[in-house]
């Protein structure tokens, strides 16, 4: 796993977006460091079934999977988020509860070095293959800046539905 640092080895805007990004990785991997199985499918809040730690690792999985591989990349939809519908939002929060979180957190940091590679042989100025819905096509620029968003809000709720779940604040 990325060693867990928000403060970039260089000041360049690619190193500072980059360094944000695995920062809050790492912050998603340490937020379940030592669960248990059954507290990792555990859903404690009421409104949302769902929000557990393993659908909340396996969206962060898909979702990058979505944007680079899908949005940035154009290449053909594919995985759970294929599936989603109106009435199922979110498969892949459905489906995490039948693959161990281990399992979860090691496709996901796996997945993560695939993209820093990927990353890093693109400028920041490059343009995703697909548009987004309003029809224009973001930069990689706008696609770090947007998982380093999505990756820190859901890491807010693994905040909370990991002491919901045993008690366990901080990391």
């Amino acid at each position: 796993m990325t060693r867990r640092t928000d403060t970039p080895a260089a000041w360049d805007e690619r190193t500072q977006l980059t360094t944000f990004l695995d920062y809050a990785r790492a912050t998603a991997h340490a937020k379940c460091e030592g669960v248990s199985a059954e507290d990792a499918v555990k859903a404690p809040l009421p409104g949302s079934p769902l929000m557990t730690l393993s659908g909340l690792i396996n969206h962060l999985r898909w979702v990058e999977h979505y944007w680079v591989e899908e949005v940035f990349l154009g290449q053909e939809p594919s995985g759970p988020l294929v599936h989603a519908t109106e009435e199922d939002p979110d498969p892949e929060m459905r489906t995490a509860v039948d693959t161990p979180l281990p399992q979860l957190l090691a496709e996901y940091e796996e997945q993560s070095a695939r993209y820093r590679r990927i990353v890093a042989g693109l400028g920041l100025d490059a343009t995703a293959k697909r548009p987004i819905r309003d029809g224009r096509h973001v930069d990689l620029r706008w696609v770090l800046l947007h998982l380093v968003e999505e990756t820190s809000r859901h890491n807010g709720h693994l905040d909370v539905v990991r002491e919901l779940v045993d008690g366990r604040t901080g990391a």
